[in-house]
C-alpha cells in the first residue's frame, strides 16, 4: 500500500468542505452568533482547528477538524507504525431541554500497512424523547446507505447500539443512530462512498429535530433534568469513548479533544 495514500488530499478537501457546510447550517439557526475558531499545531506533523459556537439556541457547539500524522501509532497493540489520522469531530449542547445533543464523527486513518475509515452519528435526548425524532433521524440514516445494500444500516446502527452503551448505568447513551471503526472492505472506492454518504446526510437527519424544538417552551424542572441527563454524557465520553483515547494517547490538543464536555452538568 502507497503511504500517504494517494487520495488523502482528496479526502481532507472533502472533510474540510462539509465542515464548513456544517458550521454554515448551525449558524443560520444562531444568527447573532458565530463560531469562534482556533488553530493548532500537532507535535510531529499536521494539527486542526478548533470551532465553538455559544449561544441563545447553543449552548455550545463544536465542530473540529484535524489532521495528524507521527512516528508510532498510539493505540498499543495494532496498526504499529507510522500513522496519519483525519477526521471530523462535533458535538451540540442545546439551550433547550426538548432539543438533543447530537454527536457526529467521521475519521481517515492510514498507516503503511493498511487504511480504514470509521465514524458515524448518534442522537442524545437529555430526558425528553420523541418517538417522531427518533423515526426521522434513522430514516435518514437507512436511507444514507441503501444504495450500498440492505444489511448496512442494520449492521451500523446495532454498532452504535453497542459502542454507545454506558455499561455501569446498564443503559445506551441515547437513540442510537450510527457507529463503524476499521472499515475496510478491500474495495476503497466504495467504502469512501459510504464513509461520505454517512457524511453527506448528517445535516439532513438533525435540523428539522432542531427546527421542531428549539423553540419549545420549558421550565426550569425540565432544565434540572437535562444538566443531569448530561452527567451520562460526560461519563462517557471520558470513560469509554475511543476517540477521547485517541486523542490522549496520540499527544493531542487537550482542548480540542474536551470540546466534547457540556458547559454546565450535575451530578
Amino acid at each position: 500500500m502507497t503511504f500517504p495514500h494517494p487520495q488523502r488530499r482528496h479526502l481532507i478537501s472533502f472533510l474540510t468542505v462539509l465542515r464548513e457546510k456544517i458550521m454554515v447550517a448551525f449558524e443560520q439557526l444562531e444568527p447573532n452568533h458565530r463560531f469562534e475558531r482556533q488553530t493548532w499545531e500537532y507535535q510531529h506533523e499536521g494539527g486542526g482547528e478548533m470551532a465553538v459556537l455559544r449561544g441563545e439556541i447553543f449552548e455550545k457547539a463544536a465542530v473540529n477538524w484535524s489532521g495528524v500524522g507521527g512516528p508510532n501509532y498510539p493505540l498499543t497493540g495494532q496498526h504499529q507504525g507510522p500513522f496519519f489520522a483525519t477526521g471530523i469531530s462535533l458535538i451540540t449542547h442545546m439551550m433547550n431541554p426538548h432539543a438533543p445533543t447530537a454527536h457526529f464523527n467521521i475519521r481517515f486513518i492510514e498507516t503503511p500497512h493498511k487504511c480504514w475509515f470509521g465514524g458515524g452519528y448518534d442522537l442524545t435526548p437529555m430526558g425528553f424523547p420523541y418517538e417522531e425524532d427518533t423515526l426521522h433521524f434513522h430514516r435518514v440514516a437507512r436511507d444514507a446507505l441503501a444504495p450500498f445494500g440492505r444489511t448496512l444500516y442494520e449492521q451500523f446502527s446495532q454498532n452504535a447500539r453497542e459502542y454507545f452503551y454506558i455499561p455501569h448505568r446498564r443503559k445506551e447513551r441515547g437513540i442510537g443512530g450510527l457507529f463503524f471503526d476499521d472499515f475496510n472492505t478491500g474495495q476503497f472506492e466504495q467504502d469512501q462512498r459510504v464513509w461520505q454518504a454517512v457524511g453527506e446526510s448528517f445535516l439532513e437527519a438533525l435540523l428539522p429535530i432542531y427546527r421542531r424544538r428549539i423553540e419549545q417552551p420549558y421550565t426550569p424542572e425540565e432544565r434540572e433534568q437535562q444538566l443531569r441527563y448530561r452527567a451520562h454524557y460526560v461519563e462517557f465520553n471520558l470513560l469509554y469513548d475511543r476517540g477521547t483515547r485517541f486523542g490522549f494517547q496520540s499527544g493531542g490538543n487537550p482542548e480540542a479533544i474536551l470540546c466534547s464536555m457540556p458547559p454546565l452538568v450535575k451530578w
